[in-house]
């Protein structure tokens, strides 16, 4: 049986280039590079303010995630090196991985086999410290909240109204919900209170969608943290917070520069979860890549119907992006668990339940093409057990949608695997597009989240809890209802039940909660069992890592 490397072996026994040469690669003047070493640095974000075209603009979603997994990271980075190996100028965009998944059961966010960006144990790790200055004004704001409180509450903030959480960056189930200021008086005043994991606060969602310094402090100035006795929002601009959250942000705000094991430019910044927030990378960084490349290759979390749908209807709307083309990744074996097969009955050909599992890649598939007019191609991740029937019966489901399936290989062979994937989205960066939202922003907040439901889940209806009513009214009369919606939803299926997979239909989302991220810019309608703090599993990836006395890192994937 062959012995397959691990991940973070091929990723110590790979040659990096030196941060300067990547650099000169992506065409970064010095004058913009602020190294981290020899392997990392930050670019300034005035590289933005040269003069240049833009490059084309693609994106890497996926179909509904199963344990059986897709593999949309490892596509993404592999694609960029396949563009580069036809001659094309490209550059990779990506999130900055949480330490919550690292340690916990997901893993990390830097690619896989032969397709990562390294350096990957800095990466997935704390890498140039971009969530510690987030965790750190997150948790500012907190204090300067809390002791304007306990000096006298000149805002008139009612205690039992906050809404600002603090933050760790870690799965830590017993921080959901805290009792704090406990231990008399001079030690605060006591209330419920709980912590978010960093990925879930508003000003890692700030943080990604700012275009600009002034653009930051502008919507770090109007996060909504409390509400007074008489209902009324407090912001953090009123606690007088905003320029010291800035000045902790200022060098976090600086895209970081990495590279892919060959050699591709790659920027790695940002990184809101998206199930709870809007799951794409910065905009900052997005606009670099397509500032410094042809081609930038970017990718959203989780399946299209959260991930790719946020990316169109938040961050491109507000952003002013226009995707050129849209890569849908997929497995053989993930549809067949769609199709109702368990992980251990995978390795064998079940033409049945792959085309009982085929309904959720082509119902992805007709919401990018269908309902925001986008070409689209799909990535089959091949493995050794996926037979020719199989891939010949996906490929002809897909064939009447008029999409194309390109076989991907980018795990073993890294670009080399991507070269065919590259040759499509290049043709499908030349076809024309009509790109759209599935919401138009004067909708009232109840319609725009039934456009998403019916259009993109294909649900039949949405029903809102009485707090949820009450919290519909509330937004409105404060005047935001037009803003855009970010539905906090379960990752795994198009419904809010995450056991409803595959392609369900007639289901109905209830909301249950509705809060504004009024600094971000979007509502967020959480549904289902949704937590901003998730927990680690029974045997966390944690227990498999170590570190030898050499300094090297072990059983990071």
């Amino acid at each position: 049986m062959a012995q397959y490397l691990t991940d973070i072996e091929i990723a110590q026994a790979a040659k990096m280039k030196h941060i300067k040469d990547i650099a000169k690669t992506a065409g970064i003047d010095e004058e913009y590079l602020e190294q981290y070493g020899n392997y990392k640095a930050k670019i300034d974000h005035k590289i933005l303010n040269k003069e240049g075209k833009n490059g084309h603009l693609i994106l890497v979603t996926a179909i509904t995630p199963t344990p059986a997994g897709e593999g949309k990271t490892t596509t993404t980075i592999g694609l960029a090196d396949g563009l580069r190996k036809i001659g094309k100028k490209s550059m990779v965009a990506l999130r900055e991985p949480s330490l919550g998944p690292v340690f916990g059961v997901k893993g990390g966010a830097a690619g896989g086999g032969y397709a990562q960006v390294v350096p990957m144990e800095d990466i997935n790790l704390h890498f140039t410290g971009d969530f510690h200055a987030i965790g750190a004004a997150n948790n500012l704001l907190a204090a300067m909240l809390d002791n304007h409180i306990y000096q006298g509450n000149a805002l008139n903030i009612d205690p039992r109204r906050i809404t600002w959480k603090r933050c760790v960056d870690m799965n830590d189930r017993q921080l959901r919900f805290i009792t704090d200021g406990l231990g008399g008086r001079v030690n605060g005043v006591p209330r419920e209170d709980g912590y978010d994991i960093t990925v879930a606060s508003e000003i890692m969602a700030v943080f990604c969608l700012a275009t600009s310094i002034a653009d930051l402090k502008e919507r770090l100035s109007r996060i909504v943290v409390a509400y007074t006795y008489d209902e009324k929002p407090v912001t953090a601009g009123q606690l007088n917070a905003v320029g010291a959250m800035a000045a902790l942000l200022k060098d976090a705000i600086k895209p970081n520069l990495v590279q892919t094991l060959e050699g591709t430019p790659a920027l790695v910044h940002g990184g809101p979860f998206a199930n709870i927030a809007h799951g794409c990378n910065s905009v900052i960084a997005t606009r670099m890549a397509m500032k410094l490349a042809d081609y930038a290759v970017t990718e959203a979390g989780f399946g299209a119907d959260l991930g790719a749908e946020k990316f169109f209807d938040i961050k491109c709307r507000m952003a002013g992006l226009v995707p050129s083309a849209v890569v849908v990744v997929a497995t053989i074996r993930a549809l067949k668990m769609h199709g109702g097969l368990a992980k251990t009955e995978l390795g064998s050909e079940n033409l049945q339940a792959l085309e009982k599992g085929m309904p959720n890649l082509l119902r992805h598939i007709s919401n990018i093409t269908e309902v925001y007019g986008l070409p689209c191609v799909v990535a089959v991740n091949r493995f050794p057990t996926d037979t020719d029937a199989e891939v010949a019966l996906a490929i002809e489901k897909c064939k009447e949608l008029g999409v194309k399936v390109v076989l991907s290989d980018v795990w073993a062979k890294g670009g080399e695997g991507g070269v065919a994937l590259a040759e499509e989205v290049v043709r499908l960066c030349e076809q024309p597009a009509d790109f759209k939202f599935s919401y138009d922003l004067d909708l009232p907040i109840e319609e725009k989240i039934s456009a998403i439901v019916k259009k993109v889940y294909r649900g039949a209806d949405v029903a809102f809890t009485a707090d949820a009513k009450k919290q519909l009214a509330t937004l409105k009369a404060q005047g935001f209802d037009s803003l855009p919606v970010c539905m906090a939803k379960t990752q795994y299926s198009f419904s809010d039940d995450q056991n409803n997979i595959c392609a369900p239909e007639g289901f109905t989302v209830t909301v249950r909660n509705l809060k504004v991220s009024a600094g971000a810019g979007f509502v967020v309608a959480l549904t289902g069992n949704i937590m901003t703090m998730p927990g680690l599993p029974k045997v966390p990836a944690a227990e498999k890592i170590d570190l030898d006395d050499e300094g090297k890192i072990t059983g990071l994937f």
